[in-house]
């Protein structure tokens, strides 16, 4: 199956440093485009319900740490590594990970 095209996601709202949700959902957008998945294939595997994944994925929902977890296990991440991702979303850039970074990133999801 050919994956679709990755569109670019933006923040809801703009003018404004986009909140956490918003940069999660950009995230989890884009590693189910780079899988070729549906909304119904990664939201059932995660056991949420494809409506609940996609306000995820469009930062209208903020979301457990559980429901975080569980679409981050079925898009077959680490939380640690999503974290780190939406760090980088917020940066522009790699983020550089030591010990200290990542207990405070896990802590932080």
């Amino acid at each position: 199956m050919t994956a679709p095209a990755v569109r670019p996601v933006t923040p809801i709202r703009r003018g404004r440093e986009p909140l956490w949700r918003e940069l999660l959902g950009v995230r989890l957008r884009r590693l189910r485009h780079e899988r070729g998945e549906t909304l119904g294939e990664t939201a059932e595997r995660a056991g949420v319900s494809p409506q609940y994944l996609s306000e995820m994925e469009r930062g209208v929902k903020d979301p457990s740490s559980e429901m975080i977890a569980a679409v981050a296990g079925a898009l077959g991440v680490t939380l640690i590594d999503l974290t780190l991702g939406v760090a980088e979303e917020i940066g522009g850039g790699p983020v550089r990970q030591t010990r200290a970074s990542a207990t405070v990133l896990a802590l932080a999801a």
